[in-house]
């Protein structure tokens, strides 16, 4: 479906010259009513400036803009980091007539260089004067580094007869693996619900999505995913039933806009969704899946189109589960490659290696132990991934 900006929500993205060609880099979220936010942040130990600063003001539970620039992560840059990320905040705030500590802050881009702070002060009366309700795409080509297509989409939802949409925005092709956020993510509700009640669907709905890709098995010191909901649908999600439908529309959003990141992944060319059954527990499936799905032996060999089963069984084994090489079966597709842990010749390497070739396609692993089941969403690891981290400083 095309994207539908939530009512009382406006957006922009300007090029303010944060980067070093004349591209949009610097973004702005605005609600006209203070809304609702939760927020989940990098577990990583080294964490950029704006995450510091918002992890701080999110706990109000209370925002009405959010500020965010490309090209610069404002991270390992000291105290200094930390007063630009808040004079980013206090400039929007000024600009936009409202409390500096209703502005939350994000960045993406190099690590280690200051804000351009005298780009971003300039380029802030431009800013604003270019918010509208249909400034989605602006705001989604703002937030792109190595990204080569913006990464939006909507959804629709209805509670006790009252509709509300939900409409996300990402970024994200490099330095992503499952461990919370991975990228940077925009979500808005019109929904009327608590920010307690939006992080209960925020974080079960990463665990599902999110924390489902891998690209390259890195993550950033800047992940960050917000959400706000400014109310003004009437829908109210406070009770069992209203949260379930939520739930769904939230999950719907987040699962698209994962698979939108992992498509669009540094170099890649094939999505693969590895999925493994019959563990001893889901946990034990998760493992396994996440092994084979951050292989550089088994990415480069989707690369390449080889049917090197091998390689995945091999990542099987050192998953660290309980797992009996004897019970292993294997598909492509509905290809089967190996059966109680024995390959199935060299005939059914043909039509497996077709099934590579194609953009999208699955890897199912079946270790017969159990009823444990978990899945991944993967990529292939390409000659172009390594050329793009080679020199992405120039």
């Amino acid at each position: 479906m095309g994207i539908i900006m939530c009512p009382g929500f406006e957006a922009a993205g300007i090029a303010a010259g944060i980067k070093k060609k004349d591209k949009k880099d610097l973004g702005l979220i605005f609600s006209r009513v203070p809304a609702n936010v939760a927020g989940v942040f990098t577990r990583n130990r080294v964490k950029a400036a704006p995450v510091i600063l918002d992890r701080e003001r999110i706990k109000s539970g209370v925002c009405q803009a959010i500020i965010v620039n490309s090209g610069n992560a404002n991270c390992c840059t000291g105290e200094q980091g930390i007063r630009d990320a808040e004079t980013m905040a206090s400039l929007s705030a000024s600009e936009l007539g409202i409390s500096k500590d209703l502005v939350l802050v994000a960045s993406t881009g190099v690590i280690g260089e200051p804000l351009p702070m005298e780009k971003i002060e300039s380029a802030m009366p431009n800013l604003v004067r270019s918010l509208q309700p249909g400034g989605i795409p602006d705001l989604a080509k703002s937030i792109m580094t190595t990204d080569t297509v913006p990464k939006m989409v909507s959804g629709q939802g209805v509670v006790e007869g009252k509709s509300f949409i939900v409409t996300g925005v990402a970024k994200g092709a490099g330095m992503i693996r499952p461990d919370l956020a991975t990228m940077l993510c925009f979500v808005f509700t019109d929904v009327n619900a608590a920010s307690d009640v939006l992080k209960e669907a925020l974080v079960p709905a990463i665990d599902r999505s999110f924390n489902r890709i891998t690209i390259d098995g890195d993550t950033s010191t800047n992940d960050t995913v917000l959400m706000m909901a400014n109310g003004l649908s009437g829908a109210v999600i406070e009770n069992s039933g209203h949260k379930e439908i939520f739930q769904k529309v939230i999950d719907r959003i987040f699962l698209d806009l994962a698979k939108q990141l992992v498509r669009d992944g540094e170099g890649v060319t094939k999505l693969v969704e590895i999925i493994v059954r019959g563990a001893v527990s889901d946990s034990d499936a998760r493992k396994v899946a996440d092994t084979v799905a951050h292989s550089p032996l088994v990415k480069t060999a989707f690369f390449g189109e080889d049917a090197n089963w091998g390689r995945i069984v091999g990542a099987v084994g050192r998953a660290g589960v309980d797992v009996d090489p004897d019970r292993i079966d294997l598909y492509f597709d509905d290809v089967q490659m190996v059966k109680a842990g024995m390959g199935c010749g060299k005939g059914v390497e043909v039509e497996a290696t077709k099934v590579l070739k194609k953009s999208e396609f699955t890897v199912a692993v079946h270790l017969n132990m159990g009823q444990g089941f978990g899945s991944m969403i993967t990529c292939d690891f390409s000659v172009d991934y390594v050329k793009i981290n080679a020199d992405y400083r120039s």
